[in-house]
């Protein structure tokens, strides 16, 4: 027993987490949900907002839109294809560190950008450096907050996700403001310094070790686990699978069976147990990624879905601005039309967080729904005219956006994609099959604008891609139950 109260003493302090003995439901949780929503502000929240900056920088570097549109989308490419990086990064290195390393690439790589000559500087600097920032800032933390919350983690994680669209809400007509007397490279490097407090937002992050015991009275399992809660299903609160994504287990030694007053024989007899048992949990835990689920064609299906929809998460923020503009509405104005479209999103992503805790119908259709009308939203977006109609436009694209982006990832705990006990894996495929959409989706609705002349196209390449992700996810549901392949 004291060789195990050792080994549990050694591993919480190498983990620095916090021992419970079931998900907290809150406590320091509601300050890693402060946290996260300041990371999203200056993670996501910042590439939304960079449209502000498209006219300065064609100006400067003398360059097509589509070349300016590749920037952003090297930043979503280099952010999504990383994000198996940052989860073995944060399982080896706990998430603390690597999130403050995350946010000191950040600020530099968007203060760095302020001294770039060509628009190849700024592929480095804003594309690969902050977009490495950004996905060692992010997922860490998201891991982290579900950590604390069972019940209402859906909903706790929506409202702090808002943080992206109050950035936009503000640092829009902010930049645009502060533009006019500091010039674009000052403003960018105003925002570089603020994306700094990403690195205290690290610093608060404390990972929890859930210590599954029984009842008083009853009798103790015959082996008692210790497992970090991570991503646990919505009916469980706990991962039906230990996994290795940030997560810590140690398993104490079993009881001698018989009457529990009994003792072993020898001395050496119990000892040979106690380091049989505490040699069996120093075990290597299962691989960081399990592919076993692409053979699940519901899983691939919503894998599908994730790609196409990516497509329509960026484009409409990039693109809101040089439509007003295009349109005659002055640049204070055209400002305020995608603060428009981040307060919306706020209402919806909350709505849609409080509608999947409550669960009126199956969420998978619940989504799908929100998909459609999300198709329907972006591609009446074009056909507005005025200031008025954009901002009207601008608010139902906002909120359909914000149901469908503060719900994507959290569905993959759902038992009709990939269910909460291969959560991880789910994550870091789903991520990492997002980043080619987002690689290709600012970049080529910019060709097409090139093409076409006409900024209206971009929000119909970006509704394109959601009504075939809309496909995709009514087919998860038909391919769970089996009738895609005739079973």
């Amino acid at each position: 027993r004291k060789q195990t109260l050792e080994g549990d003493k050694v591993l919480s302090t190498h983990t620095a987490t916090n021992v419970h003995p079931q998900v907290p439901e809150g406590g320091w949780g509601w300050v890693i949900a402060v946290a996260f929503f300041f990371v999203e502000a200056f993670t996501s929240g910042v590439i939304k907002s960079f449209g502000v900056f498209f006219k300065d920088l064609r100006e400067s570097f003398t360059e097509s839109i589509s070349s300016i549109s590749w920037i952003v989308s090297i930043c979503v490419f280099v952010r999504t294809f990383t994000a198996p990086l940052s989860a073995a990064l944060s399982s080896r290195f706990g998430p603390r560190r690597v999130v403050m390393v995350g946010g000191v690439l950040i600020s530099a790589g968007t203060a760095t950008a302020t001294y770039a000559r060509t628009v190849l500087d700024m592929y480095i600097t804003v594309g690969v450096v902050s977009g490495l920032g950004y996905s060692l800032s992010s997922l860490p933390t998201v891991i982290t907050l579900s950590q604390y919350f069972h019940r209402r983690r859906l909903l706790v994680t929506a409202v702090a996700s808002t943080g992206e669209c109050f950035a936009v809400f503000l640092l829009a007509p902010a930049i645009t403001a502060l533009k006019e007397y500091i010039g674009w490279r000052h403003s960018l490097l105003s925002v570089g310094v603020l994306q700094l407090s990403v690195v205290i937002c690290g610093l608060v992050l404390r990972p929890v070790l859930i210590r599954q015991q029984g009842a008083v009275g009853e009798e103790p399992p015959e082996e008692p686990t210790e497992t970090t809660a991570m991503l646990e299903p919505e009916q469980t609160g706990a991962s039906a699978e230990p996994t290795d994504w940030g997560a810590e287990t140690a398993t104490s030694p079993s009881p001698v069976p018989g009457d529990p007053q009994a003792e072993p024989k020898s001395g050496e007899q119990h000892v040979a147990v106690l380091v049989e048992d505490v040699s069996a949990a120093t075990e290597p835990t299962p691989q960081l990624l399990d592919l076993s689920m692409l053979n699940h064609g519901s899983f691939i299906c919503y894998v599908l879905f994730g790609l196409f929809a990516a497509l329509g998460f960026f484009i409409p923020s990039l693109y809101i601005i040089a439509l007003s503009l295009s349109l005659g509405i002055s640049k204070e104005r055209s400002a305020y039309v995608l603060s428009a479209a981040g307060v919306a999103e706020i209402c919806g992503r909350i709505t849609a967080g409080w509608a999947l805790s409550k669960q009126p119908i199956r969420r998978i259709y619940m989504q799908l729904v929100c998909t459609v009308l999300l198709t329907v939203a972006l591609s009446v977006f074009p056909l507005a005219s005025g200031f008025c109609g954009l901002v009207v436009c601008s608010l139902f694209v906002g909120f359909t956006l914000g149901t469908v982006v503060g719900t994507h990832i959290a569905l993959l705990a759902e038992d009709d994609v990939a269910g909460a006990g291969k959560m991880p894996s789910a994550v870091g495929i789903y991520v990492f099959v997002q980043s080619f959409s987002g690689l290709a989706g600012p970049s080529l609705a910019g060709v097409v604008v090139d093409m076409t002349k006409d900024y209206s196209s971009a929000f119909y390449c970006s509704a394109a891609g959601m009504a075939l992700a809309a496909v995709f996810l009514s087919l998860v549901r038909p391919c769970k139950a089996g009738l895609c392949h005739g079973q």
